[in-house]
């Protein structure tokens, strides 16, 4: 999921099935396979608590909101919610919000109730690791943005991004550069989320290493785009637990990568799934129909993804923490 360019709130959904080792199968687009039958924007009355934060495995209801979250009442509405977890926009990293209380939006979440009794919300910091956005502070006035038949500046920027999405270009995810404004540099995208009291990381387009081009490049470039990614994954992971020994890991989409690495189901606490049952398209408004409302086929077809692909491939991941 990349940062729209239609206005959209909240997309929440409840849990299909939780595994007690860390990895969930989630639908992070359309409708899910089971809803809740009340509004979880509703308070539930307690609004603040000083309990303890809600297990990853205790999770049943959670809410992904990466645009609008600097609006008037937007952190209200979180806080007065019962979500479990929160995967949030690290809003301050925008640079038109460069001036927002990240770290006291979290402290709020953190102090306020979920849908399980006693306990308090787990905030994830939504991070696009494969692919550089032109609004985020880090693009400055001397970067260029690729074409398709030229790299930009630097020269790790590869190309647009292939669904349309405007203002995202994958990027050679192994280069030091790109490593350093994620991971390693004082203001890194890791760093802040760490500074901002985040309870982990959303990491988006993990699946670069299948993308033509940057599969082009990391050959031209003599490394493995699979290993490289599993790599990069197990230095964000290193980086900041070694801050906060807790501090969750949780990819979006690449199912087959614990297929195509070992290691990789050992690096991850949760997994979340887009389009599992719907698809849109990018840069939509919110009416188009064609935004989120295109139904994939339920059975492989053998002409891209459906409904079967999602589920055959996150089953690893429920059969590695027996399923809940």
């Amino acid at each position: 999921m990349h940062r729209p360019a239609r206005p959209f709130g909240l997309f929440s959904w409840t849990i299909r099935s939780l595994t007690s080792a860390g990895v969930l199968a989630l639908s992070i687009a359309g409708c899910p396979p089971q809803l809740t039958t009340s509004d979880p924007t509703t308070p539930s009355g307690g609004g603040t608590t000083t309990g303890a934060k809600v297990a990853l495995q205790d999770v049943r209801l959670w809410a992904y909101q990466i645009q609008g979250i600097e609006a008037d009442g937007a952190v209200d509405a979180l806080v007065a919610s019962r979500y479990d977890l929160l995967v949030l926009e690290p809003t301050r990293t925008d640079r038109d919000n460069s001036g927002l209380d990240a770290r006291g939006m979290v402290s709020r979440l953190h102090a306020s109730s979920c849908s399980i009794s006693s306990k308090t919300k787990l905030v994830i910091a939504y991070i696009d690791i494969g692919e550089a956005e032109d609004w985020r502070y880090y693009w400055t006035s001397s970067w260029v943005a690729p074409t398709e038949q030229q790299r930009g500046t630097p020269d790790f920027l590869i190309h647009p991004d292939p669904d349309g999405w405007s203002g995202n270009y994958p990027v050679a995810y192994w280069d030091t550069r790109w490593k350093n404004i994620i991971i390693y540099n004082s203001d890194s995208m890791l760093q802040q989320a760490l500074d901002d009291g985040f309870d982990g990381i959303y990491m988006d387009w993990v699946e670069a290493y299948s993308d033509e081009a940057v599969a082009a490049a990391a050959q031209a470039a003599g490394v493995d785009p699979v290993e490289e990614m599993v790599k990069f994954i197990r230095e964000i992971r290193d980086y900041a637990r070694q801050q906060n020994p807790d501090f969750l890991i949780i990819p979006q989409n690449a199912t087959e990568l614990s297929e195509l690495d070992d290691d990789y189901l050992g690096l991850i606490d949760a997994i979340g799934q887009e389009q599992i049952y719907f698809d849109g398209n990018a840069d939509t408004i919110w009416a188009d129909a064609d935004s989120g409302d295109v139904r994939l086929p339920a059975l492989e077809t053998g002409e891209g993804y459906s409904t079967q692909f999602y589920e055959e491939t996150l089953q690893p991941y429920l059969d590695a923490g027996k399923a809940g």
